[in-house]
């Protein structure tokens, strides 16, 4: 069975199950929110406003508005892999997204989540 390409996969269908994965662990919308804020660059209206969109997950990253400088402080495993260590640049920052959620799941706080 192929794999699916999570670039090409739509932004509406993944981020709602960031945001799930957190709200499972007691955190909010809000907080998945800031962090991705903090990643990306995006308003919390431009989420929701992209949740209504057809843009897929690759184009949400690429068309980010400004990429947290510190994003490279961010280091450990998602899903087995460390994700410092990713050489496709657009499939390091998706991940990077992953590490903050994983992060926000397991309850750390939001200064060291955001590398304050």
């Amino acid at each position: 069975m192929p794999r699916t390409d999570v670039t090409q996969m739509p932004f509406a269908k993944l981020y709602p199950l960031l945001v799930s994965k957190a709200e499972k662990k007691g955190r909010t919308r809000e907080e998945v929110d800031q962090v991705t804020t903090w990643l990306t660059g995006y308003a919390a209206e431009d989420l929701a406003h992209l949740e209504q969109s057809d843009t897929t997950y690759g184009d949400f990253f690429r068309n980010a508005p400004a990429m947290n400088p510190n994003r490279f402080l961010i280091t450990g495993k998602v899903c087995g892999i460390q994700v410092e260590t990713i050489e496709d640049p657009l499939m390091r920052e998706i991940r990077y997204l992953d590490k903050l959620v994983d992060e926000l799941a397991k309850g750390k706080a939001m200064e060291r989540i955001l590398r304050a």
